[in-house]
């Protein structure tokens, strides 16, 4: 009898210690998980994104937004508050409009699609690249290589897994001086840099405030970006207000079937 009550007892003990080896880890799990929102929701977020409107500035190719009144497709009346009780809005606009994803799709054939994009990759670690001291005396300056090696020597090493964005002010003139941001030649990204970072670095994506990842005659940076199944975040705002590490960008975009890109949302959690 002795015997089996202590083998009961063992019993007890071994299943309650499965038990605290499964439960205890799961709430903590649960903790840490509220506790990382609690921090996150105690940091200073920085919007990287434009408004757009039917006078955003876009590529000439593309042509403006329209947008209008939706209407009743029956009548062909605009919906209002005070007729149906909700108003909404047609838009009319190409997929590469304001503050916009190109995912691979855009200029490979075979390339991911804006929907397929891993959400894994909407939230990483940022990293900015600041080249207003350089455009300030050349205007139309291409980050390099080099000018990664010096941005190193001050900031440590580019992780990996990082979204690496370009700071050239450029925004400033999105709806000041709209010709001007329409500007050509730009500051904007090497080829060898771009490869570097993705090569070398191992980033996952690049942004930057421009239309263009570069300015060449055949888009070399951008072409190679895309056709190697990267994507990129176009006419980013407000770059100057994060620091070169430290921060998180999330950025997301609707999810359009086999899209080719849309306008996104970005924003970056301040460290």
């Amino acid at each position: 009898m002795e015997i089996r009550n202590r083998l009961k007892a063992l019993g007890t003990c071994v299943l309650v210690g499965v038990l605290v080896a499964v439960v205890v880890p799961a709430a903590a799990a649960a903790g840490s998980l509220a506790e990382a929102l609690r921090i996150i929701q105690g940091k200073e977020f920085v919007d990287l994104t434009h408004s757009f409107s039917p006078t955003t500035p876009v590529w000439s190719g593309f042509g403006q937004a329209t947008m209008s009144a939706a209407a009743d497709p029956q009548t062909q009346r605009p919906y209002t508050i005070e007729q149906h009780g909700f108003r909404t809005t047609f838009y009319s606009l190409v997929g590469q409009y304001g503050t916009h994803v190109d995912p691979p799709a855009h200029f490979d054939p075979a390339g991911m699609t804006m929907d397929r994009i891993p959400l894994k990759q909407m939230i990483l670690p940022l990293v900015v690249f600041d080249m207003t001291k350089i455009i300030a005396r050349e205007p139309s300056h291409a980050l390099s290589v080099a000018d990664i090696a010096d941005w190193e020597k001050e900031h440590g090493r580019v992780p990996a897994g990082s979204f690496a964005a370009l700071r050239t002010d450029m925004y400033k003139d999105w709806e000041a001086n709209p010709q001007r941001f329409k500007r050509s030649p730009f500051p904007a990204w090497s080829l060898p840099a771009v490869k570097f970072l993705f090569e070398q670095r191992r980033v996952v994506a690049i942004g930057h405030e421009s239309l263009d990842t570069d300015t060449t005659e055949t888009m070399e940076s951008e072409t190679w970006l895309l056709k190697n199944n990267h994507y990129q975040i176009e006419a980013l705002a407000q770059l100057d207000k994060v620091p070169a590490t430290g921060a998180v960008i999330v950025v997301t975009w609707p999810k359009v079937k086999n899209g080719f890109g849309f306008p996104a949302r970005a924003f970056a959690i301040l460290p």
